[in-house]
């Protein structure tokens, strides 16, 4: 019960890592409230985290959705303890792709990918950051990924915004810290949820050659430790990027 009592917000929480993180949280005794796009499995998920939890439909994209389910949230509970901003997308190509000289395609879905994995962990952390200043405590923690250290082919759009989901975690470590609230990163590498199952086989066997442990990541292994920092274990952890990776930013 290490966070027993403590309201998080968990932003993609329907599925994938948001959703077990979310499972593992009220778990721990946590009171969850997730948002998501997908309604039929957010509220699936919502059945399964117990009587103090919610689920609000919510595009992270739109400040004023954002804004309304954070107060909605907040006036519920009298509190926010914990942000969790996972949600996130990709839209993978390369930025231009030639063939025996010729153009054959070229990186188009840049925007949406900026606006849900960057702008959306912004309309977040500012729409929750004024109710922990005031409760003089809070834990910010933000999905980046190893991808956003080392780059990666075809992902131009998404290592951009995992980039820059790492350099806003520093610049809100150095802001908040004196209120009491602590900001920090999760470095995911490749984990095997609902969206890298439907890869083909031969790129996971490529994963997981490309990964020193020989392995994909489970959620569970990410949600952990999301669980670790938003602890009270954690208290002295501030403006990190931690890496569950499998050790491959290591072996890169």
């Amino acid at each position: 019960m290490r966070l027993k009592d403590k309201v998080a917000v968990i932003t993609g929480g329907a599925a994938g890592i948001g959703k077990v993180t979310a499972l593992t949280f009220a778990r721990e005794g946590a009171k969850v409230n997730i948002c998501d796009v997908d309604e039929e499995s957010g509220w699936s998920v919502a059945q399964q985290l117990g009587r103090e939890a919610s689920f609000y439909k919510v595009d992270v994209t739109r400040r004023e959705a954002v804004q309304g389910w954070i107060d909605q949230v907040a006036t519920r509970y009298s509190r926010v303890d914990i942000l969790i901003n996972n949600a996130g997308i990709t839209r993978d190509a390369q930025l231009v792709k030639f063939k025996e000289g010729q153009l054959v395609g070229q990186m188009a879905e840049t925007d949406l990918v900026v606006a849900v994995n960057l702008k959306g962990v912004f309309n977040c952390t500012q729409a929750v950051v004024p109710y922990m200043i005031r409760q003089g405590s809070g834990v910010i923690l933000n999905a980046s990924s190893v991808v956003g250290i080392y780059g990666n082919f075809g992902q131009t759009n998404y290592v951009a915004t995992k980039a820059g989901v790492i350099g806003m975690t520093r610049v809100w470590a150095r802001e908040l810290g004196r209120y009491g609230i602590r900001v920090n990163a999760v470095a995911p590498g490749f984990i095997l949820t609902e969206m890298t199952a439907k890869m083909p086989e031969n790129v996971l066997r490529t994963m997981k050659e490309r990964t020193p442990l020989a392995r994909l990541g489970d959620p569970q292994d990410v949600a952990n430790a999301y669980l670790w920092l938003a602890s009270d274990e954690a208290s002295f952890v501030h403006g990190a990027v931690i890496s569950v990776d499998g050790g491959i930013v290591m072996g890169t």
